[in-house]
């Protein structure tokens, strides 16, 4: 039977997931002192006695919770959430490594979004790999028409000679029947490489256009393959790559970069690979998360030829780590939100990550206009122990209208009206006990989220702010 989640209006109870066993995940897989490969996951004892019943308010501001229901144990193994996606009514949430992953990617049916019902899995035919982060789209090409997801596979440990049908990449399924999935092609990438992290679909009239991160490829290949990738997917059964991101290409990377080892201008060492990308609705410009070195922004009107247009910078004493992005006021806003997960370093401020909130109107100039932070972003241990943790930073960004909606790990998520970009107010948050939430995603009147440990939270939007909680009851169209 579903049990829902009850909130929790302190944030304080929240912070106990920092003290959960188990280590940081970081999004800096290089970063000394953090893993890419761990993260702070629940394993399957863990699960079964997370808290289903807790003191405290349904509501919070503007959300309200509608359900939280767990995954779907699969051959016998409780999966983590990673990213979450919608389309036509389904959600689409990635799993994680926890509990040896191969949790593929999981479809809820969301007609009544007081019940999410699990209806299919899929993705997770590839040996000792994890599928983070699925896009949902409706193509028109002339080899398909149907819905197209395009999942990001990651190895568990790359190039492993002990696992050699292990690869990373991108798997693309036809999901016009969200219940039948069907597997189309796969997108392969160099066993020395990780896999994709994050990516994103787009279409160009009849074309389909895949963007794919793969942090580190230029560095674990000797710059043989680039960290950003342009993929043809119009044959969803034949991808085919049109064009690579080389940073060395800018004025400000030597030609004997290394990968990852950027030696920039500030006198700093800054790591620089690529964990992120978006594009805009028309599939006009792509937002790549550059790590340090920002969000640099292309022209991918002619996607086999690109044209570098601007990019995002930090301060002296400000930690890069452009994680992920999202566009607001027609693309003319650009969200930026920055993963640090140690807030302390030489010649560094000492925060955990925030959201910095940039005019593009000229695109070849981001201009600042203001950086959100929270409680969390200072709240720093006075010894190392414990610094480097995720529950503090926040993640990933979606806007809908004039709200950003920010997911925030132990944080939950948080609502920030950005009518004004130049003074973000935060108007709303969820925090349920232990909260862990990896993913947000915007659809219609409802948010969801993907909570690592506890699953599929559904919440509904009230704009009215008078605490009606009928609305939790009706039917998403």
């Amino acid at each position: 039977m579903k049990k829902n989640l009850v909130l929790k209006t302190t944030l304080a109870s929240a912070l106990l997931f920092s003290s959960l066993s188990g280590a940081v995940f970081a999004h800096d897989a290089l970063e000394e002192g953090v893993s890419k490969e761990i993260q702070f996951v629940f394993d399957a004892s863990e699960v079964q006695v997370l808290p289903y019943s807790v003191s405290g308010s349904r509501n919070l501001k503007f959300l309200h919770q509608a359900a939280s229901v767990q995954l779907n144990v699969v051959n016998g193994v409780q999966n983590n959430t990673a990213d979450v996606y919608a389309h036509k009514g389904y959600a689409y949430i990635g799993t994680h490594t926890a509990n040896g992953a191969n949790g593929g990617v999981r479809v809820f049916d969301l007609k009544d979004p007081s019940n999410p019902v699990e209806v299919s899995v899929f993705a997770n035919e590839i040996p000792n790999t994890w599928q983070e982060k699925v896009i949902v789209k409706s193509v028109n090409t002339p080899h398909f028409k149907g819905d197209l997801a395009v999942v990001s596979l990651q190895q568990t440990s790359r190039n492993n000679t002990n696992r050699p049908n292990s690869i990373g990449g991108v798997l693309l399924y036809d999901v016009s029947n969200p219940a039948e999935p069907k597997r189309l092609g796969f997108y392969k990438l160099d066993r020395r490489i990780s896999g994709t992290y994050e990516l994103y679909l787009t279409t160009q009239g009849n074309r389909a256009i895949l963007l794919a991160s793969n942090p580190y490829a230029d560095y674990y290949t000797h710059g043989v393959e680039k960290d950003f990738q342009i993929i043809d997917v119009t044959d969803p059964t034949n991808p085919e790559k049109l064009w690579q991101f080389d940073p060395r290409m800018l004025p400000e990377i030597p030609a004997d970069f290394n990968g990852y080892h950027w030696y920039a201008p500030d006198g700093k060492t800054r790591p620089v690979f690529n964990h992120s990308v978006i594009t805009d609705n028309n599939g006009h410009y792509a937002y790549v998360s550059m790590w340090d070195l920002g969000t640099v922004i292309f022209d991918i009107r002619d996607p086999k030829n690109p044209v570098y247009l601007g990019r995002t910078d930090y301060r002296d004493n400000q930690k890069g780590a452009a994680h992920s992005a999202a566009l607001a006021r027609g693309g003319t806003i650009l969200i930026e939100t920055r993963e640090v997960a140690n807030p302390v370093g030489v010649g560094y401020e000492d925060a955990y990550g925030y959201t910095r909130i940039f005019d593009i109107k000229d695109k070849k100039n981001p201009v600042l206009l203001s950086e959100f932070t929270t409680e969390l972003t200072f709240d720093i241990p006075p010894t190392s122990t414990g610094r480097n943790t995720f529950a503090k930073t926040v993640h990933d960004p979606k806007v809908l209208g004039n709200t950003l909606y920010l997911s925030y790990y132990s944080g939950g998520v948080l609502g920030v009206d950005i009518t004004d970009p130049s003074n973000p107010v935060e108007i709303a948050r969820y925090t349920s006990e232990r909260a862990n939430v990896w993913g947000v995603f915007v659809d219609r009147n409802y948010i969801l989220a993907s909570d690592m440990g506890q699953g599929l939270k559904v919440l509904l939007r009230n704009n009215s702010g008078n605490g009606n909680e009928n609305n939790e009851n009706k039917p998403i169209k």
